[in-house]
């Protein structure tokens, strides 16, 4: 038998059991790019001008979306995706990870390897499946935008799609091999994502040309902007795509031969026989399970605050030798209101991101109970709310260090470099802590899924993802404001510069306790497993 005997099955029951996700996700990519491209197509040269002066140039568009390569409406379009490929990586090496070491961690892997199935058909199968996903996606992005643009940047974009979910999914492949449990391989493929995306925009901050823009060479997501959809596309930049996708497979694969099922490269630590006093209770218990995430999570808030309000000091001197955004910015303040203006948009990012830690760490009460380790914990004299509140108390708290050390770090740093830091600190810590109400709808829209259709917690994901949606492409594309209230984020007020009041944070903690209300009315009542 070889080791790859029953690939083909494999792939079937991959696309058997994510035939709907794949699909939503592939036509949910897809479909931002064209809608764009409708709405920047339609304006005219001047107004396109203006974008390049204004927007174009803005801090906060290079940190978000990267550099501006070309005024056309193609060059923008560009720009405005620049996002994007972050999301199809971090959605591939998921996806990888979820068919390799989480049915390892599962023992369902261990179950097919007993039938005719070769060693390598698993992660074959989902690299298959994943590389086959991103191609069509680029493919339809390539074909969407080619029927108002010029073929070659349309074919350029989508294939930085297809790139950056291919490359990220062969890394989610060796991350997959490196620890014995899902978690470990996930914490790792998401620490080496963010590391990427911290340095692309530590290369593009300072607009083409600047000092560390050589770094885009060091990041994989800096070289899908390298190529240069709409302005002399560089083909060749998807040689090192290409490079890294089979460097990182092929390593993979070498792993992958070399350890035992259920096994991973990295040994696990043995804990002590016995447990401490301190593991007495649910929420002691939720702490050793939780800590090492929400670590994670605060180093990473910390390096983003850092990054931002460092960020920050130089947003000012863009309107030093340009007249038009001189005119434009001084209608919300001068170089003040231009500060705030990004001080918000950096801290509704940051929003975005503690929400991503709420939804994981809720998230973890499945997992628990999927693996049958709630069952043995609830056999006990601990209630199945108090097991619950544990878990909840880092959903709900942890955004709360997490948006804290991030907005005190960006405060401290911005106050600096301004030689201002009790001036500036407690506005950049606000902003950063107003968030809290759209994150905590999150948490309890995961935490309602949980308990009223626990098969489809994960689908909280779906929650997060409109909300960067209608954030990040909703009024370029004319949505209605009917439509863009849907996401929490929408109601939270522009601070510091906007005028603040309590009404939304009213309505927003009354969603989340309404929510939260069903999701612990309801998991009380269902049996532990069902779905």
């Amino acid at each position: 038998m070889t080791s790859l005997k029953g690939t083909g099955k494999l792939i079937r029951l991959i696309l058997r059991r994510d035939r709907w996700l794949l699909l939503v996700v592939v036509l949910w990519l897809a479909a931002a790019p064209v809608g764009l491209a409708d709405t920047y197509q339609s304006q005219t040269a001047a107004e396109r001008a203006e974008y390049a002066r204004t927007s174009g140039s803005n801090p906060t568009f290079l940190a978000l979306y990267g550099p501006l390569h070309s005024e056309t409406a193609g060059g923008i379009v560009a720009q405005r995706v620049g996002a994007i490929p972050l999301f199809i990586g971090l959605i591939s090496l998921l996806f990888v990870i979820r068919h390799t070491r989480t049915e390892e961690q599962a023992g369902r892997r261990e179950l097919l390897s007993g039938t005719v199935c070769g060693r390598h058909a698993g992660l074959t199968a989902v690299l298959s499946v994943a590389f086959l996903g991103n191609l069509l996606l680029g493919l339809l992005v390539a074909s969407g935008l080619s029927q108002n643009l010029p073929g070659s940047g349309a074919l350029a974009v989508g294939l930085g799609f297809a790139a950056a979910g291919c490359m990220f999914a062969a890394l989610g492949g060796v991350a997959a091999q490196l620890t014995e449990n899902a978690g470990g391989a996930r914490g790792i493929a998401i620490g080496s994502l963010g590391a990427f995306l911290l340095i692309r925009l530590a290369a593009d901050t300072g607009g083409p040309g600047n000092d560390l823009s050589w770094l885009h060479w060091l990041s994989p997501l800096g070289w899908v902007t390298e190529l240069r959809p709409f302005a002399d596309e560089q083909w060749w930049v998807l040689l090192l795509a290409v490079a890294l996708t089979l460097l990182a497979t092929t390593l993979a694969f070498a792993v992958s031969s070399r350890r035992d099922i259920g096994a991973g490269l990295l040994p696990a630590r043995l804990g002590p026989a016995e447990a401490a006093p301190a593991l007495g209770g649910p929420l002691a218990l939720a702490w050793r399970l939780h800590r090492g995430l929400l670590m994670g999570w605060l180093i990473a808030f910390a390096v983003l605050g850092g990054v931002f309000g460092g960020i920050a000091e130089g947003v000012g001197d863009m309107m030093k030798d340009n007249r038009d955004l001189q005119n434009v910015f001084s209608r919300i303040g001068g170089q003040e209101g231009l500060i705030d203006s990004y001080i918000a948009s950096m801290m509704s990012l940051m929003g975005l991101v503690a929400a991503a830690y709420s939804i994981q760490a809720a998230l973890r009460m499945r997992a628990e109970e999927e693996n049958s380790r709630a069952e043995y914990l609830l056999a006990t004299g601990v209630s199945r709310l108090r097991w619950i509140g544990g878990h909840l108390t880092f959903a709900l708290l942890g955004p709360v260090v997490a948006l804290a050390v991030g907005g005190l770090v960006a405060g401290l740093v911005h106050g600096a470099n301004m030689g201002d830091v009790g001036g500036e600190l407690p506005g950049i810590l606000g902003a950063a802590m107003v968030q809290l109400p759209a994150v905590w709808v999150l948490s309890a829209l995961t935490l309602a899924l949980f308990g009223l259709l626990p098969r489809v917690t994960a689908a909280a994901w779906g929650g997060l993802a409109l909300c960067f949606t209608l954030g990040q492409f909703g009024r370029a594309l004319d949505f209605d404001q009917s439509v863009l209230d849907v996401s929490p984020f929408t109601h939270i007020p522009q601070v510091p510069g906007g005028d603040f009041t309590a009404e939304p944070f009213v309505w927003l903690l009354a969603v989340a306790a309404v929510l939260a209300f069903a999701g612990l009315a309801t998991s009380r009542r269902r049996d532990m497993g069902a779905a």
